[in-house]
This record gives C-alpha cells, structure tokens and sequence, in this order.
C-alpha cells in the first residue's frame, strides 16, 4: 500500500491563543510560502491551498501563492483546495494551472469546488440561487479543455462562446 501525506490550507488569520492577535495577512501568506518549501524538504507529497474572500482568511488567490512555490520547490505536489469554480472563469483557471505547470511539470493540480463559503458570489456578481447551474457548467467547460487542445465551446447561460 502507497499512502501519500498531505497538508492544506486556508492560510487562517485567527488570533492566536498565546497572544490574542491574529497574524497580518501578509505575513501569513509569506508564512503559508515558508511552509511549502519546508514541507518539500521533509519529502511531504502535496501542499493544498483554499480560496476564501473573508478577513479571517489571508489567501484570495491561492494560483499565486501556489505559483511562487512552484519556483522554489522541486517534488511536492501543489494543489488549490479549493478554486470556488461558480465564481471565476474557467479559462482563467485552467491557464493559470497551465502555467504553473509549466514551471512545475506534473506537480500543480486543480481541486475544483462549490465553495461552501458563499462571499465570492456576491463579491463577484454571482446569485445564489445559480449555485448549481453555475458549478456544473462552469465545470463541464473545464473539463473539456483540459481534454482538447482548441476549446470549442457554445455560448452558455454563464460563460461565453468560444
């Protein structure tokens, strides 16, 4: 049996206990680098990232914390847990990826979510009441890039044609 270990991370800003004050958000996202590096020198297999748009939470954008880990590592796996699909474009998402892919070969995955934190629909202009309609479609369009090389795609109800 192969058993791979894994850490993830919403790069949380909480007070801590010993002092009652929460860590700055830059200082947490500098922290959050610190520690993928660590974690690739001790040979752990993945580092995971969550995307949350809250003020307890330092990471917006996990891609770039995700992508300078990318240059500074040389095994550990990197992932997002989880890019919140319904509020962002897929194609952005998927050149993204491809680009820290192409920094880091077969070590950068997408972990596509819901988001079960709602803030980012309406941050981004999303309703609610699409929840699903947009998770699906938005996730069917990724998939289908990552299966052709020229995406064609017909103009849906939430991304455009391509």
């Amino acid at each position: 049996m192969n058993i791979e270990l894994g850490i993830s991370s919403f790069g949380e800003t909480t007070p801590l206990e010993t002092t009652g004050k929460a860590i700055s958000h830059d200082q947490r996202i500098r922290d959050l680098l610190e520690e993928i590096i660590l974690a690739d020198k001790l040979n752990i297999d993945a580092f995971a990232i969550g995307e949350h748009h809250r003020k307890d939470f330092a990471v917006s954008a996990p891609e770039i914390i995700l992508a300078a880990a990318a240059s500074k590592t040389k095994q550990i796996h990197l992932s997002s847990a989880t890019t919140n699909l319904p509020t962002i474009n897929p194609i952005r998402v998927y050149e993204q990826y491809a680009t820290m892919d192409a920094i880091a070969p077969s070590r950068v995955e997408i972990m596509a979510g819901r988001g079960s934190f709602t803030e980012a629909f309406d941050l981004f202009g999303y309703d609610l009441e699409n929840y699903d309609e947009l998770f699906i479609e938005k996730l069917e369009m990724l998939l289908k890039m990552n299966k052709e090389e020229i995406l064609d795609w017909p103009k849906g109800k939430f991304t455009p044609r391509v």
